[in-house]
């Protein structure tokens, strides 16, 4: 099985304060915090740079 990058970007926007908001189109998740912030999160997040896109969007300074 191919290990994406979708636990380690879910464990940090969980450390940030987001936490799962339900399903969204296809295989995507939307995470959302207390001030409102949505992002959605691919399950299939295989691609380093996306990765590094959602964790700068949440706001978080880790890197990939």
């Amino acid at each position: 099985m191919v290990v994406g990058y979708y636990t380690t970007v879910t464990k940090e926007l969980r450390r940030l304060g987001f936490r799962h908001a339900g399903n969204a189109k296809g295989s995507h998740e939307k995470w959302t915090n207390d001030q409102g912030r949505l992002l959605i999160v691919p399950r299939n997040l295989m691609k380093r740079h996306t990765a590094n896109g959602i964790l700068k969007d949440a706001g978080s300074s880790m890197h990939l």
